[in-house]
């Protein structure tokens, strides 16, 4: 499962039910109950920590491929000790919430009146954690992405609750299995057998129903209207990162995007995106006429196209702090639109606990200054209506672009720069955007720098992918689109009603406790 998306997603299906099982038997062993709380810990973490290394580790390991930074003046060896740090730190994340989640169903299990209130609860336990981590500065490998970019069927129903809406059925249908398969201590092998086919059956029903309900939102009719079409030219400039920080890496960068902008003028699109950092220079607002890309876009005739450029932007009230911006500059106005990136990559773009860190790991970052986050209510004027905005690791946080969509988001943007990790990482990014495009039903266009850059319709149709590792550009017609999911109105609804259902359950379960103490 870890391999996703490289079309493994079925094995996602039964990928849990391992680790539920182990939980399980660790949690039913003789004299467990009994252990001091430390000792029950030791004898439990180890299942949750194995199985995230094989999913987390390995979905994570592309981290790997920061080293060498040996082009930032870091030995070789402090190179490879910080992919190793960066990896295991993020990996170790990921074994943080499977190992609550693990202590938290036997903790749970106690007041649970049968599997089927153990499978509803592990359910919500697990989307309630998922939901958490979401909010933290770190996500990346919820169990829904595995089906992403390829099992655009059950993707449909993020469009219900969002992509915990996916979660909750793999958690359920894996939990289903593995209670299958404990079912019955005691009995006999009939009964055992009986009861690992009804399970068995529940579950394939379960996913069977599910991919129903998501075919049948999948069939549903885009029905685009004509005067809501605009055409958008994508730039891919393939300047790597430890080139482009160089003064002939800016130059370059400047030659291609500029060339670029022409091109697709001369092709007559309406607009013309660009990467994260396509310029990696300072853009001060207060000194735009200065600005090459401000002074040969403001000058074009009205008829030529908007430049979504990304740059790095000076904050107008402290000018010791940056941010990592698209902008929206449109001829004969200037800048009318400017989107920052909200979820900054830690020790990339800013320094956690930076009284501590700043002196050790500062030189991570290129940038020689504070970054910025970007606020979460902001609103981005792309030039041709209201755009969802999004910058790399900001496509992992599907909240970000439901409250944009919600506040009037016609179509997403999004501009990334994934140098120098390998393709594998592309198709991860990409299995994101694909999920926000469903989830919202948006049209969405993303510009990279080195790739994999894309078109996306709502129902998910990769209408075009970029070759990696090499320039490319693109002409697509996307749709502005005022219809909003259930996800996009309501939110994830779904894991509070689970949340609650089981507490629910516990509650009856200790109130027959009770009455049966009481007799």
């Amino acid at each position: 499962m870890g391999l996703a998306p490289v079309n493994a997603w079925p094995v996602a299906w039964v990928a849990l039910a391992p680790l539920w099982w182990a939980v399980g038997q660790v949690s039913q062993r003789s004299g467990f109950g009994d252990l001091p709380v430390r000792q029950r810990l030791f004898t439990l973490l180890p299942v949750p920590l194995c199985w995230s290394l094989g999913y987390h580790g390995v979905a994570l390991s592309w981290i790997l491929h920061l080293h060498p930074l040996t082009w930032m003046g870091i030995p070789w060896l402090g190179s490879v000790a910080i992919a190793l740090f960066a990896w295991m730190a993020i990996t170790g994340w990921g074994i943080v919430l499977v190992s609550l989640w693990s202590c938290g169903l036997v903790a749970v299990q106690p007041y649970l009146p049968d599997r089927a209130s153990r499978v509803l609860a592990g359910t919500a336990l697990w989307c309630g954690l998922e939901a958490l981590w979401n909010l933290s500065p770190l996500d990346w490998t919820i169990l829904a992405y595995t089906q992403s970019p390829s099992n655009l069927v059950i993707l449909h129903l993020g469009q219900i609750a969002g992509p915990l809406t996916v979660s909750a059925l793999l958690v359920a249908v894996n939990g289903t299995l593995a209670e299958a398969v404990t079912a019955g201590p005691g009995r006999t092998g009939t009964g055992r057998a009986g009861a690992l086919r009804l399970g068995g059956g529940i579950a394939i029903a379960l996913c069977l129903g599910a991919h129903l309900l998501g075919f049948a939102l999948y069939q549903q009719p885009l029905a685009e209207q004509p005067s809501q079409a605009f055409q958008v030219g994508i730039l891919q400039g393939n300047v790597p990162t430890r080139e482009k920080l160089s003064a002939e890496g800016i130059r370059q960068a400047r030659d291609r995007y500029l060339s670029g902008y022409q091109a697709f003028a001369d092709l007559g699109v309406d607009a013309v995106l660009t990467p994260e950092g396509a310029i990696p220079v300072l853009f001060d607002a207060a000194q735009k006429e200065s600005d090459l890309f401000y002074r040969l876009v403001y000058d074009q005739p009205t008829t030529a196209p908007v430049l979504w450029l990304g740059q790095f932007l000076l904050e107008p009230m402290g000018r010791d702090r940056i941010t990592q911006s698209l902008i929206s500059l449109v001829p004969q106005q200037g800048i009318v639109g400017q989107y920052d990136k909200i979820k900054l990559v830690p020790l990339g773009e800013y320094i956690p606990l930076q009284s501590v860190f700043r002196g050790l790991i500062s030189r991570l970052s290129p940038i020689g200054t504070d970054m910025i986050p970007g606020n979460n209510a902001q609103q981005f004027d792309s030039g041709l209506g209201i755009a969802a905005g999004g910058i790399c690791f900001d496509s992992a946080f599907s909240g970000l672009f439901r409250s944009q969509v919600a506040r009037g988001g016609a179509f997403i943007l999004t501009a990334s720069n994934i140098d120098p990790y390998p393709r594998r990482t592309m198709m991860q990014l990409h299995g994101h955007e694909v999920m926000r495009a469903i989830e919202t039903s948006r049209w969405a266009a993303r510009a990279t720098n080195t790739g994999l850059s894309s078109v996306i319709d709502p129902h998910g149709h990769t209408l075009w992918l970029s070759t990696a590792n090499q320039p490319d550009g693109h002409a697509e017609t996307l749709y502005r689109r005022p219809q909003q999911t259930l996800y996009v109105r309501w939110g994830n609804w779904l894991t509070p009603l689970l949340l609650g259902l089981s507490a629910v359950r516990m509650r009856r379960k200790s109130e027959q406790h009770q009455c049966s103490v009481n007799a």
